[in-house]
């Protein structure tokens, strides 16, 4: 229970945070801002979010304070104005202090402030096609200049900006060969080892047994739909091809979920709902499955799409299914979303070139090949999800404005 709170108006500097008054009613801690919002508290989660230095280490960033030490229905003996924000003894004598910045990024009933954020902009094919017919250096088309990126985080914060807004990036003038390709990859973070290697070259020679590494066709798919944690990122940079074919399509699968959705309703949430298995087993010393079968269109807890998982070819006997009825609807809806992702309006189509890799978000566009025939060599890589994200928020918000919403 919170009580013996302060009733006062605080003039800030900052015009979104103006005016405090704190109250008490029901064990929380109420603040109304001069915007009109109100922001309620409760007094255990005031106490766990405690940011002094015996609660939050200084240096580490990491919680030390036991959470399941804290009372329920902890109470405070006081709460007073103290400079830019409110101190509040709590029982026991400890004191916590909480600036009105801080209060406010981290009101919860109701969010206030959302963290910095890059806003996807969602394409089909169509809309970038025409564009690169004309002039594949477009500025309609994501790219980026090799010597940006490597010479300092500016160029790097471009890069992973243009990642995050179409999904996929060029980065024009790369040196063709395996060494530069490498190091651009780690400009973003670690290259991520597979049963593939770590950074790869290939060719059609079936080093692997896995059709990438052959001359045919590939439908358009997302990588490692076998991993329970799927490749965040991949970059491609052909480095030689004397022959013909094997271009490559690329679709955005956030939009072409977006057109599902609209068509049909059902066959979105059966793809949705319904888990599929995946395998990789084509060489005799691996059989990777991932730790739980998963839909092929995956949501946050906002219910907002965030990952596409889709390889037919890697799909495994599908036999988890709630009721029998659900095995025409599975086929029936993924047939929908094939439809959309081989329809030319979907489908942006080109031919890599030798010295500009290109970059995509695994978890968002799906990529494929057309066969070919002659000598083709590429190497890339894969970046993990997580390290990306981390590089993308730092180098284009900055440290202090990534931790003040931790």
């Amino acid at each position: 229970m919170i009580r013996n709170l302060v009733n006062r108006k605080y003039l800030l500097g900052n015009p979104n945070r103006i005016l405090f008054r704190a109250i008490s009613t029901n064990g929380k801690l109420v603040v109304p801002w001069e915007d009109g919002k109100t922001s309620k508290y409760h007094g255990i989660w005031l106490r766990d979010s405690c940011q002094c230095r015996e609660c939050h280490h200084p240096t580490t960033l990491q919680r030390l304070i036991n959470s399941s030490s804290i009372p329920l229905d902890i109470s405070a003996d006081s709460i007073t104005e103290n400079g830019d924000g409110v101190e509040i003894t709590w029982k026991g004598d400890h004191k916590s202090f909480y600036t009105y910045e801080w209060l406010r990024d981290h009101s919860y009933d109701p969010v206030l402030v959302e963290p910095p954020s890059i806003k996807e902009v969602l394409w089909t094919g169509r809309d970038l096609h025409n564009s690169y017919v004309k002039d594949p250096y477009s500025r309609d088309i994501p790219q980026v200049e090799f010597d940006e990126v490597m010479r300092d985080d500016a160029g790097v914060g471009k890069w992973t900006r243009k990642i995050a807004e179409y999904g996929f990036a060029f980065v024009n003038n790369t040196p063709v060969d395996e060494k530069a390709t490498e190091e651009l990859c780690k400009r973003i973070a670690f290259v991520r080892p597979t049963h593939y290697g770590g950074f790869w070259k290939f060719t059609s020679d079936m080093a692997k047994a896995d059709l990438a590494y052959s001359q045919e066709e590939l439908g358009v798919h997302t990588d490692g739909t076998y991993f329970t944690d799927q490749p965040g990122l991949q970059l491609f940079h052909l480095l030689e091809h004397i022959g013909t074919g094997g271009e490559t399509p690329l679709v955005d699968g956030f939009k072409a979920a977006e057109r599902l959705k609209e068509l049909d309703p059902q066959a979105y949430t059966t793809l949705s709902t319904v888990p599929v298995p995946a395998h990789a087993a084509g060489n005799k010393d691996v059989c990777i499955q991932p730790a739980d079968s998963f839909p092929i269109l995956m949501h946050d807890h906002k219910g907002l799409l965030v990952q596409v998982r889709w390889n037919s070819d890697d799909r495994s006997t599908m036999r988890e299914w709630d009721t029998p009825e659900q095995v025409l609807e599975f086929y029936r809806a993924a047939k929908v979303w094939s439809d959309i992702l081989s329809s030319q309006e979907f489908v942006f189509q080109f031919q890599l070139q030798p010295g500009r890799p290109m970059i995509f978000n695994n978890l968002r566009v799906l990529h494929g090949r057309t066969g070919f025939e002659g000598k083709r060599t590429m190497c890339g890589a894969y970046i993990n999800r997580d390290d990306y994200v981390s590089r993308l928020r730092l180098t284009n918000f900055g440290r202090k404005e990534v931790l003040r919403f931790l």
